[in-house]
């Protein structure tokens, strides 16, 4: 039987303790992720000179509208599959989204040229199934744990990201960037695999599950959703912005292109130890302000340090642990946050919208970052993130601390596990 929901009080053991089904449904959340997500990053470090070899390819903002097309339908669909997925069911949006993805691979290994390649980038970004992988995450967790959850994906994209870069030039070596991209769908089609075998359904929830007009508006009404969609934009456009520079400041401090690796693994690594200790305890009412701020505010610091020092590899080493450790504990707060400030019918729909502002972020950091780079220096693309972040900070600062459910009405008992995994 649910048991009803319990505000504000001090939670139990067993309470903050995830339970065998919740551990099992974020393990397997978080490869899909994972699966997902390192064909589409292993692209990032090759693409460029791979491009510029094609047709087409030596106009370089083609380039970089095909690095970034993904991202543009990311957020022009994130929405409709959350809604989608709150209509028709998480696991169906979830597998059309990931056979949208593998089309769209397979175009970008054939494609003759930018052109084609452009195409099947759009594609790879409409299986835009991040919010849909979201809230089955949290139909499938408590409030109590669903920041851990939102952490092990976190951590897995850091990861994942980690070994993309040390896998690209050793895999452009041995299939070349289209066989990269073809790798990328057959990823697509192993996350699939993973849906149906390793991801149980969630409890029966009512027959309706759509949401009202009114319930609709709200999600893009809520100041405190507001506030929470803008950082998710602020903190991708910062991100991809970084990446418009922080290359060309590793090559001219003397640090060849195939050997940037050697600067981002320790970083990311690093970056993830710090911020572990501190996922910890984010789901506890009193601290998941302080910590929401404290993050910003590091992220704000280690982007204004940037600006001033760009010309010491070992000042940009400390700077970009810094920038990651809090952009990973931020990765991890912020869907959670959402996820709890929604209204449960129409939590895919708010997660949409949350993921729609991520992926607009991307595209316009790394448009108006390739933009100041260029035009007006590397500074002013650090400039543009601090301005960004402090934006956020100050819209943080009058964030209502969020209440915490640390018992919920999701029957964990229930949830149905395939027939085969049984």
């Amino acid at each position: 039987m649910p048991v009803s929901a319990n505000f504000d009080a001090s939670p139990t053991l067993d309470e903050i303790r995830m339970t065998a089904a919740e551990r099992r449904a974020t393990a397997g959340l978080a490869s899909i992720y994972g699966l997902r997500l390192l064909g589409m990053f292993i692209i990032l470090p090759v693409f460029a000179l791979y491009a510029e070899t094609l047709p087409g390819g030596a106009t370089h903002t083609l380039i970089g509208i095909a690095l970034g097309a993904y991202g543009l339908t990311q957020a022009l669909l994130q929405i409709p599959f959350g809604w989608a997925s709150d209509k028709w069911g998480r696991k169906p949006v979830i597998y059309s989204g990931l056979a949208i993805l593998a089309v769209g691979s397979f175009i970008a290994a054939w494609a003759p040229d930018i052109g084609w390649v452009i195409v099947g980038r759009c594609l790879q970004g409409a299986g835009a199934i991040s919010a849909a992988v979201i809230a089955l995450t949290a139909d499938l967790t408590r409030d109590s744990v669903r920041t851990r959850a939102m952490a092990v994906i976190g951590i897995t994209i850091a990861l994942t990201f980690a070994a993309s870069l040390v896998a690209g030039p050793v895999l452009k070596a041995l299939i070349g960037v289209p066989g990269i991209f073809a790798l990328t769908g057959v990823l697509a089609l192993g996350a699939m695999a993973v849906v149906h075998f390793a991801i149980p359904d969630p409890a029966q929830a009512s027959p309706d599950r759509s949401i009202g007009r009114g319930q609709f508006v709200h999600v893009f009404r809520d100041t405190q959703l507001l506030r929470l969609n803008y950082g998710t934009f602020a903190l991708h456009a910062a991100l991809m912005a970084l990446f418009t520079q922080i290359p060309f400041a590793l090559r001219d401090n003397g640090l060849a292109a195939e050997r940037h690796w050697i600067v981002y693994l320790p970083v990311l690594v690093l970056s993830i130890l710090v911020m572990i200790p501190f996922v910890r305890h984010s789901d506890r009412p009193e601290r998941g302000k302080v910590l929401l701020n404290g993050a910003v505010t590091v992220l704000l610091a280690a982007q204004l340090a940037l600006a001033f020092s760009l010309q010491s590899l070992w000042a940009l080493c400390i700077e970009l642990t810094l920038f990651f450790a809090a952009l990973n504990l931020l990765e991890a707060i912020l869907p959670a946050l959402v996820s709890k400030c929604a209204p449960a019918e129409a939590r895919g729909a708010a997660i949409g919208v949350n993921s729609s502002m991520q992926f607009l972020g991307a595209f316009a950091g790394a448009a108006a970052g390739g933009w100041l780079s260029e035009h007006v220096g590397g500074a002013s693309v650090f400039i543009l993130g601090v301005t960004l972040t402090g934006m956020w900070l100050i819209a943080t600062a009058t964030m209502a601390a969020p209440r915490t459910r640390f018992a919920t009405n999701y029957p964990m008992g229930e949830v149905r596990w395939p027939q085969s995994t049984r």
